[in-house]
């Protein structure tokens, strides 16, 4: 079972995407990128970003600790369809190649791009 984290965009979350619902039906679907996984999915975590202009990585090392200590982690970390969305419309300042590799080296997971295509 592949147990799954998602980082949705802060200013996005429930004020245009209302309780992250898209997200969650590509999950049970595994549509989109989740359609990468052969084995089944499990939503372990569901947080934003930290709001611009980045505090993704402070976050993500609150989700981690928080994650460790109710023995719930995580083995993949998807970016929110919403947080690409806000790179291209909105001038979102993060980096997703930066973001990648700080993930990598700090937690050691991969960090995918985008959940869904709705």
């Amino acid at each position: 079972m592949t147990k799954i984290a998602i980082i949705g965009c802060k200013r996005v979350q429930d004020q245009l995407c209302i309780a992250c619902a898209k997200c969650l039906k590509a999950i049970s679907l595994k549509d989109g990128e989740f359609a990468r996984y052969d084995d089944d999915l499990e939503l372990v975590a569901l947080g934003n970003c930290g709001d611009c202009p980045g505090l993704i990585m402070p976050k993500l090392t609150l989700m981690k600790e928080i994650a460790t200590m109710l023995d719930r982690d995580f083995d993949v970390i998807h970016l929110g369809t919403c947080v690409v969305k806000a790179s291209k419309t909105g001038k979102c300042p993060l980096d997703f190649d930066l973001i990648k590799n700080l993930v990598k080296q700090n937690f050691d997971k991969e960090l995918v791009i985008g959940t869904h295509n709705y």
